[in-house]
């Protein structure tokens, strides 16, 4: 088991919690953990960390919300993404810790620019003739962050957001979406050697946190009015996305 101060285990908690209850209410959220991560593991280890406690979170999204996703959008997304994963392996195989911290605070100004541009891109991802670029386009940094950071929450919550879904198609469809792809990325993560031994023990210690905040989460959905959904959706990443980039 690695040797981790108390204040690093609490906090390593906190993320689990958020972990949990970003995958059953607020999507969001998750950048919140991603930020926790990077601030207590160096930033390779933190990702096959985090990775795993995803996975699990992803099996109680599906499970809860598996009857709601929205296919087509995920079949318009898929080849991007695909992409998008296999840059950043390349990424995370050439590139020091140093890099993937700078990285990840670009990758969030991104994020950040995304999220206040939102009511423009609403309007371009409702249109037939530009459903496509916007998909490539979320697509691709979505593929490439999650590969990187598991940092992609917030570039896909502002695409489901302008696609207008509600509230469990939007979870229903992410959970789809982020167990597909977190799936795909193991084996790359496992050959990079950022999955690791004591990686897998700090897991274990986590996963309970993250079923029961999971459904916790689903508990908070059920009642959370679309509105409030949506903001807190944008709040929470941008949030995440300062912190990570000041830290």
């Amino acid at each position: 088991m690695p040797e981790l101060a108390w204040w690093a285990w609490a906090l390593l908690g906190i993320a689990a919690v958020v972990v949990g209850l970003s995958k059953t209410a607020v999507p969001g959220a998750g950048t919140i953990a991603v930020a926790i991560f990077a601030a207590v593991l160096p930033a390779k280890q933190s990702t096959g960390v985090l990775l795993l406690l995803l996975i699990v979170a992803d099996v109680f999204a599906v499970a809860m919300y598996r009857r709601h996703a929205d296919w087509r959008a995920l079949a318009r997304l898929a080849p991007a993404v695909v992409g998008g994963v296999l840059v950043g392996v390349v990424f995370l195989w050439l590139a020091n810790d140093t890099w993937v911290k700078r990285t990840i605070g670009v990758i969030l100004l991104l994020v950040i620019a995304i999220t206040l541009l939102r009511r423009r891109f609403a309007s371009t991802v409702e249109s037939g003739g530009s459903r496509r670029i916007a998909a490539a386009t979320y697509g691709t940094l979505g593929g490439f962050t999650t590969m990187v950071a598991n940092a992609a929450g917030p570039v896909m919550s502002m695409y489901f957001l302008a696609a207008r879904f509600e509230v469990k198609a939007f979870l229903g469809t992410a959970a789809w979406f982020f167990a597909i792809v977190n799936l795909f990325k193991v084996p790359f993560s496992i050959g990079i050697g950022i999955i690791t031994v004591p990686g897998l023990l700090i897991d274990l210690v986590l996963v309970p946190l993250v079923a029961a905040s999971a459904f916790l989460g689903r508990w908070l959905a059920a009642r959370m009015p679309q509105a409030l959904f949506e903001r807190l959706v944008i709040v929470f990443t941008i949030v995440g996305a300062v912190y990570l980039l000041v830290a």
